[in-house]
């Protein structure tokens, strides 16, 4: 028994290493290993880039048979621009990695209604000399307010009009205090909006750019697994198409070559990981920082994010590498196996969709629960673990449930890739499936 054993462990990896080097010589593998961060960094400079040729100024046409009320209006958008400009410069101090927030610049341009304006102005927001006008129509019953009505060149201007709003609100409140008798000095004081100062703990930064970094490896995660768990189940589907497991499964049992293949296709996409957070790691231990459109981004990652990335990508590829391998055992073809990949992209899909939420609460009953779903756990806890506060009991549990699921579904693949590796033809059904799992 204990030869069988050690014979059976020995074809383990005797594929596993035949799986990895076959996979690890090739160009493919050099050409994303290298190709995929320049990729993402392209993207993330090129948006960036883009972002910050992006103009913050608008000139905006208000129509208005009160001119002075236009002008009021004019006098506090410039007001709140400086107020910005102060608020910002009083942060300037501190770098974030946050989205840069450049000050949006607002020019209004105070018209009289007559015959032909609102044709005049869509003419002028068609050749771009406008990117709105905001159309006062004049108050009916006495104290009520004016109906204002803003129509913006193209979509995408909500912050404009918010901003206007808020000027809006102001000149309205100041001018209902004057004409109640409130000296014009007092009523501009007392729209003046609230300053906070922002006090940034000593860990903020450190927190905004793990947050980015832990972002970055959920993607990368998201993508190794999801492209290295369809190469188990392709690569079950070429050998069996081209007859060799009918060599091959006269000296090595069924279970042996499942588990070779999973652990040398794994060990291919763990040496690219690996190879990518080295080079990850090298920026962060030399202070690297990354200017993006006027914030900085340091790039830094602790060894408890490290570690927990490797822990839980490994599981999370078992996990999925699993269930690929029983999907090429009972497809004949990569058409077949098209259309039954969905087992694999929508509990993935659903952590990216998931994500914003943890993103914004990663604490939340709602993220301390699905964390604990197998399918999930691999992304989000990792995820919590990384940007979050789980207790150690979370932690622990997630492991072993994830590690539960992994030895179910390997022993009903298994059972599956025996019997489905020999299987050509048609796809089985459910109901041949069931049988297969059944067989002693």
């Amino acid at each position: 028994m204990l030869n069988l054993r050690q014979a059976s462990m020995r074809n383990v990896w005797i594929i596993a290493h035949r799986e990895y080097m076959e996979r690890i010589r090739t160009r493919g593998f050099l050409i994303t290993t290298v190709m995929i961060p320049l990729i993402m960094a392209g993207f993330g400079f090129g948006s960036a880039f883009l972002g910050s040729r992006v103009s913050h100024d608008f000139r905006i046409a208000v129509i208005s048979s009160d001119l002075q009320f236009a002008r009021n209006l004019e006098d506090q958008l410039r007001a709140d621009e400086m107020q910005r400009l102060r608020e910002n410069s009083a942060a300037g101090g501190r770098e974030s990695s946050t989205e840069s927030k450049k000050p949006i610049t607002i020019s209004v341009d105070a018209i009289a209604p007559s015959e032909g304006t609102r044709k005049r102005l869509e003419a002028e927001l068609e050749l771009g000399r406008l990117d709105g006008y905001l159309w006062v129509t004049p108050a009916g019953p006495p104290d009520s307010r004016p109906d204002f009505t803003f129509t913006p060149r193209r979509s995408g201007l909500a912050p404009v009009k918010d901003l206007i709003a808020s000027s809006l609100g102001k000149v309205l409140i100041r001018g209902q205090l004057e004409r109640r008798g409130v000296d014009a000095k007092e009523a501009s004081s007392l729209v003046q909006p609230v300053t906070i100062r922002e006090v940034a703990r000593a860990n903020y930064e450190d927190t905004a750019s793990a947050e980015v970094c832990v972002s970055i490896l959920f993607f990368v995660m998201y993508l190794v697994i999801m492209l290295y768990g369809m190469n188990v189940a392709r690569s079950i589907i070429e050998e069996k198409t081209s007859r060799i497991f009918e060599v091959m499964m006269s000296t090595v049992r069924p279970e042996a070559l499942m588990a070779g293949k999973i652990i040398g296709v794994g060990s291919v996409g763990l040496t690219q990981v690996g190879i990518w957070l080295g080079m990850v790691l090298t920026l962060a231990a030399g202070s690297v920082a990354i200017h993006l459109g006027g914030d900085t981004l340091h790039i830094s990652l602790t060894g408890r994010q490290v570690v927990f990335f490797f822990v839980y990508f490994i599981l999370g590829y078992l996990l999925y590498s699993s269930i690929a391998a029983a999907l090429g055992a009972i497809t004949n073809s990569e058409q077949e196996l098209q259309q039954l990949n969905m087992f694999l992209v929508l509990p993935l899909l659903s952590c990216f969709v998931l994500l914003g939420t943890l993103i914004a609460t990663p604490d939340s009953t709602l993220a301390r629960v699905l964390a604990l779903v197998p399918l999930f756990t691999p992304l989000l806890m990792y995820f919590r673990v990384s940007v979050g506060h789980p207790a150690m009991w979370e932690v622990a549990l997630s492991l072993v449930l994830t590690s539960a699921t992994i030895c179910g579904i390997i022993w009903v693949t298994s059972r599956i890739y025996r019997v489905g590796v020999l299987m050509y033809g048609k796809r089985p059904n459910v109901a041949e499936i069931r049988r297969w799992i059944s067989y002693s």
